[in-house]
């Protein structure tokens, strides 16, 4: 299990005199054997600039950092598979931040590199691999023929082929799920927001917001387009917008021109779900999906990431409750960060808001954050770190009709026709 490690040139390299790390929180730690699964097929390798590696020296079994002008490495997982572990490092510049991606473990073993991580979905259609590029570049420029005034395209052509985001390339593809943002106003502060950052925050936010206000007519459009095939998914709230539901009335009349027109497909919002009433509005209107973006159950964690504007924890409750109450497919957004999720505290208050909430879905994401920042932002552990790999068995023990992944799903079809059966 060898250490990974970078030299300053980027050149990647594993060290046969030292046994690879992890880290969980600030500690570092061993990785064991059932952690780690092969490099999955659309990962990145990446050195964490500013940062020095540290392994467990094999002659002597001492925990050491690496000598040498060298960094540690980490990879940047895809879609579909959850972190287990950081990599094993320590700050050479403690002043200096890691850019905004979410950092695993990883070492070299005999056939390759290995990752501290699991597979929680199927990640065939969020691998970018499966984005053909010329494909993207004649798809956009033909859509943007076809919609010249249509700015929501324009925007997302930048998205799709500027930023890589394959949910801004699947609306120009017609396939999956298919981006339509609305918003460049939030009532959130997020520390971690990878669209708009304060001039001090030391983070440069890797996306820029979109800085206008669109049509009806330009969202409908969107929606349309997408909404070909009973399966396809058109999603309010991307990372290149702030909080969609303060555009309530916009997405309410655009939701209600769209299913005047065709039922076909999923309509689903990405939302904090803080303006309780305005979510109340577009589930009424005609809501499939809802996926909720929240990095904890407990109010000090929470508002400490999030700085929510009017909002607290109680309102994100009482908006899930209400959707799914309304036949709504609900999930959450839960953004993990191995030392922090697998507290006990915040393990036991997650599943007991996934119980009052009657959740269907956990989307277990990557937190994109300079780890070090984030545990001097948040409270301290009060309570036992079991560890990631553990707390996924204990939340499919206590939840077991809930699904963990790590993407939007859609209802069976069973689920689907009771809504349609209902009235919902």
């Amino acid at each position: 299990m060898n250490l990974v490690y970078a030299d300053r040139q980027g050149n990647v390299f594993d060290h046969p005199d030292y046994i690879g790390l992890g880290r969980s929180g600030d500690q570092v730690t061993e990785i064991f054997e059932d952690e780690l699964i092969p490099l999955p097929e659309g990962a990145t390798l990446v050195s964490l600039p500013d940062t020095r590696a540290v392994g467990i020296d094999a002659d002597s079994g001492e925990m050491t950092v690496v000598p040498g002008d060298v960094c540690a490495v980490g990879a940047l997982l895809p879609q579909g598979f959850t972190r287990l572990l950081l990599p094993g490092y320590v700050k050479a510049d403690k002043t200096k931040l890691l850019p905004l991606f979410g950092y695993s473990a990883v070492v070299w073993k005999e056939d390759g590199f290995y990752v501290a991580a699991r597979q929680s979905d199927d990640p065939y259609l969020w691998n970018p691999l499966n984005c053909d590029r010329d494909v993207l570049d004649v798809e956009v420029g033909r859509i943007r023929k076809e919609y010249p005034d249509n700015r929501l395209y324009e925007h997302l052509s930048n998205c799709a082929l500027g930023y890589e985001c394959l949910t801004a390339s699947n609306t120009f593809l017609n396939r999956w799920e298919g981006a339509v943002p609305v918003s460049f106003s939030c009532n959130a502060g997020c520390f971690g927001c990878i669209s708009e950052q304060p001039e001090d925050s030391g983070f440069p936010a890797p996306q820029t917001r979109m800085n206008f206000k669109p049509k009806v007519e330009e969202i409908v459009q969107v929606m349309l387009h997408h909404l070909k095939t009973p399966e396809a998914i058109i999603s309010f709230g991307q990372g290149c917008e702030g909080e969609p539901s303060t555009q309530a009335p916009l997405i309410i009349e655009a939701i209600r021109t769209v299913r005047k027109q065709t039922d076909n497909g999923f309509i689903n919002i990405n939302t904090n779900a803080g303006l309780s009433d305005h979510i109340r509005g577009i589930v009424d209107a005609g809501l499939d999906l809802m996926r909720v973006s929240t990095i904890s159950a407990l109010d000090d964690h929470y508002n400490a990431y999030y700085k929510p504007r009017g909002y607290t924890l109680k309102n994100v409750e009482k908006s899930l409750r209400y959707a799914a109450d309304q036949g709504v497919y609900t999930s959450i957004n839960y953004l993990i960060f191995p030392g922090v999720t697998d507290r006990e505290e915040e393990m036991e208050a997650m599943i007991e808001f996934v119980r009052r909430t009657g959740l269907k879905l956990i989307q277990l994401r990557n937190l994109n954050i300079d780890p070090e920042s984030y545990l001097q932002l948040i409270p301290k552990a009060r309570g036992e770190m079991l560890g990631m790999k553990q707390m996924i068995e204990i939340f499919q023990e206590e939840l077991p009709d809930v699904v963990l992944g790590s993407y939007t799903h859609v209802p069976s079809p069973h689920e689907r026709r009771k809504k349609v059966a209902t009235g919902l």
